[in-house]
């Protein structure tokens, strides 16, 4: 089958960063899905590894998380889903990816395809959608449903693709006031238009922003890039017992200023239910189905902001380049071979 791989670390530039290959089929294992990848997009996680994490030595590493297509076959131990259904996932880390024409995913961590949109538009959403929930409702503890709250949620880099979701689900679904980041007249507008309620200026220290709308302190912060620069900032913004949220990588971060006004810190990566076998994998198949209930009766929408095509190594470097700018708007989908 076709597939775009790897075989060391390159810059994005180097004609070798991501190559197309040819590789076997893959098999399903007894939990797995075996599925004909549609349409895929690109998210932070892989311009990360493809510039940092070696694979092994002589086989081409395959990258990609975020996949609609329909599946092919199933494994012995798989009773969610039969061959035929049009499905979306974000994939593990430990797993090959999903820049291939086929690819074997967990049924736990698969939701049949929102009915209502192109898989173009469905590929956008999982690996964002995953991270923004579990954000939201497990790491913050923000109640979903409840629209009684008087509190407020500061959204740092409200128009990426995280970002564009979580602001979504924190204003449909909760009662928070939905404070978010961005610079540029095209991300105001587009973080607007996902339901924030108020912008401020990422480029101007956090606290003084939120000052200028009146609303000096915040319950909670999602620290979704360039949390370390903003630290000082976010304490300031935070009420106390506050709670922020991280998904960024910052090289070291010190939460011992954080202790004065009892504020938690916690950290989300979607990877790890599927990193550990945790015994709540399955919850992601339930985020999954429930995100799909949500865009199918217009609660939320796609994130998809741009579709640079078929899925080859010359796209997706391209892909690679516009999300290493740090300019990138919503998600970039690609779709077939």
């Amino acid at each position: 089958m076709k597939a775009v791989g790897y075989y060391k670390n390159l810059p994005v530039s180097a004609p070798e960063s991501l190559i197309d290959i040819e590789i076997d089929k893959p098999t399903p294992g007894p939990h797995d899905l075996l599925v004909k990848v549609q349409a895929i997009s690109v998210n932070p996680a892989d311009v990360k590894l493809r510039a940092g994490s070696p694979p092994t030595a002589g086989q081409a590493r395959i990258l990609g998380y975020d996949a609609v297509g329909t599946v092919e076959a199933v494994g012995a131990r798989v009773s969610l889903f039969r061959p035929g259904d049009e499905v979306f996932y974000a994939g593990a880390i430990n797993r090959p990816g999903t820049y291939a024409e086929y690819h074997t995913v967990d049924e736990r961590v698969v939701g049949l395809k929102p009915k209502t949109i192109s898989a173009e538009q469905a590929a956008a959403l999982p690996l964002t959608s995953l991270t923004a929930w579990e954000l939201l409702f497990d790491r913050l503890g923000v109640p979903y449903g409840r629209k009684d709250r008087n509190d407020a949620i500061l959204i740092v880099n409200g128009a990426g693709g995280v970002g564009s979701i979580l602001t979504q689900l924190a204003r449909r679904l909760t009662g928070l006031t939905v404070i978010a980041t961005a610079s540029r007249p095209e991300t105001i507008a587009w973080v607007k238009e996902s339901g924030a309620h108020h912008v401020i200026d990422h480029h101007k220290p956090l606290d003084q922003g939120l000052k200028e709308l009146g609303i000096p302190n915040v319950r909670y912060v999602a620290g979704l890039t360039a949390t370390d620069k903003h630290q000082n900032a976010i304490i300031e913004a935070l009420k106390p017992h506050g709670a922020l949220a991280m998904i960024d990588d910052p090289e070291t971060f010190d939460i011992v200023p954080f202790k004065r006004k009892s504020l938690s810190v916690h950290w989300e990566l979607m990877f790890t239910p599927t990193l550990y076998a945790t015994p709540d994998i399955a919850e992601q198949h339930r985020i999954l189905t429930e995100i799909a209930a949500l865009v199918d009766s217009g609660v939320i929408r796609s994130t998809l902001q741009e579709n640079y095509g078929t899925i080859n190594a010359e796209n997706l470097k391209r892909a690679h380049t516009t999300l290493e700018s740090g300019r990138g708007m919503g998600k970039i989908v690609l779709s077939g071979f």
